[in-house]
């Protein structure tokens, strides 16, 4: 997601690799489907597989795995490009299609599902990148599928995707509460499986990573803005993929505030009045509307943060900087931000009795790493000027 492919948001990637010899192949989806947004409500639906059956084909489509396995750029990039995109056209609201209903049971599914495949064209070999999505590979128009197995439905997914009444949000909590995750969640939801009957319809995958990341915060902060805030400020800092987080958990009530810069600084392509930072904030009663610079980072961060919080069964007014560095090449999805995110907020925090002390680590941090003074970015944290002038609510307790 490095800001210096903002103004030509699709990189291509050639890989000669593809052993494909004809137009029909037997494959394994890891399981993964994408819904595209272009012609909405008219869109592509695809199903992603390899054409061949692979044993570990669920690192295809596992972003938390390779974070896990601290997997390299290019080496996400070639795993991604193994992928083809089987897809076929569908209104967002029709679901009389047997193409649809058969992405539909893929999507559900825990482990790879076996398939045949025919195409009616060669696929193009290249992969796209983009700051929202995972790498896309390898486009093709779907003559005809057939699963070949039964996928494997976990009883938790298949009941909560065929509750009728069953708002989609209570979906995406009540699934996230039994342990599915957000990449998961928002494959179900992008391919239409949750909400009430007659409210359901496809949701182009781009809209439903955030969508999902947002009501997964939205209900977690209902329990959390009852907790105590911290006592002391918290500063937490990790390292993914050439992304830098720096997390700042400060003694008040619930507050969110993101900072993303280039390092080296430069001009930063998203910030409405040309700064070199993007920014966006929400205090305790949220946000009314979409964020203005920062995009879908905003939510992918957002959901760690409320994550710990809620497992230090705390709240705080939290402050995040983002330092992109010149080793994040390739723009490779959201998901890197909410993956480097938890890979920050797992490390071990240094503890300071004053937020004031904070603040200044924040500034030699960056200053020793980055040769680069972000005083003029604190200086305009709505959160630091919050927590510093607004007496705490323990005053009135």
């Amino acid at each position: 997601m490095a800001t210096g492919y903002s103004q030509k948001e699709l990189i291509k990637f050639n890989f000669e690799s593809l052993n494909l010899d004809s137009n029909d192949f037997f494959g394994n989806s890891p399981p993964a489907v994408f819904v595209g947004r272009f012609g909405y409500p008219k869109v592509n639906v695809g199903i992603l597989s390899p054409v061949e059956k692979k044993e570990d084909a669920n690192l295809l489509d596992n972003p938390k795995e390779w974070a896990k396995q601290k997997l390299r750029d290019i080496d996400i990039i070639k795993l991604r490009s193994q992928l083809i995109n089987s897809r076929f056209q569908s209104n967002i609201k029709s679901f009389d299609s047997r193409f649809l209903n058969l992405s539909q049971e893929v999507s559900m599914a825990y482990k790879p599902v076996d398939m045949e495949i025919q195409l009616k064209n060669k696929p193009k070999k290249v992969t796209e990148l983009n700051r929202f999505t995972k790498p896309l590979s390898n486009n093709a128009n779907l003559r005809n599928i057939k699963i070949t197995e039964n996928p494997k439905i976990k009883t938790a997914v298949d009941k909560t995707t065929s509750d009728w009444d069953l708002k989609a949000v209570q979906g995406i909590n009540k699934l996230y509460n039994k342990g599915f995750d957000e990449n998961f969640l928002h494959k179900i939801l992008s391919i239409g499986l949750l909400g009430i009957r007659k409210n359901r319809k496809l949701v182009p995958t781009r809209w439903s990573i955030t969508a999902t990341d947002d009501t997964i915060t939205k209900e977690l902060l209902k329990e959390i803005k009852y907790n105590e805030p911290l006592e002391t400020t918290l500063v937490y800092s990790g390292y993914y993929l050439g992304n830098i987080y720096l997390f700042i958990l400060m003694p008040g009530v619930w507050s969110y505030e993101l900072f993303e810069m280039e390092v080296p600084f430069k001009t930063n392509p998203w910030s409405k009045t040309g700064n070199f930072y993007g920014y966006d904030y929400e205090n305790y009663y949220g946000r009314k509307g979409y964020v203005d610079e920062t995009a879908g980072g905003y939510f992918a961060s957002r959901l760690p943060a409320v994550e710990k919080l809620k497992q230090l069964k705390k709240q705080a007014s939290v402050l995040v900087l983002r330092f992109i560095t010149e080793e994040d090449k390739f723009p490779l999805g959201v998901w890197v931000c909410r993956e480097a995110s938890r890979i920050s907020l797992n490390s071990e925090p240094i503890e300071f009795e004053d937020e004031q002390l904070a603040i200044n680590y924040a500034k030699a941090f960056a200053k020793n790493k980055f040769k680069e003074d972000i005083g003029t970015i604190l200086n305009e944290s709505k959160t630091i000027r919050t927590v510093k002038e607004q007496p705490r609510l323990s005053k009135w307790l």
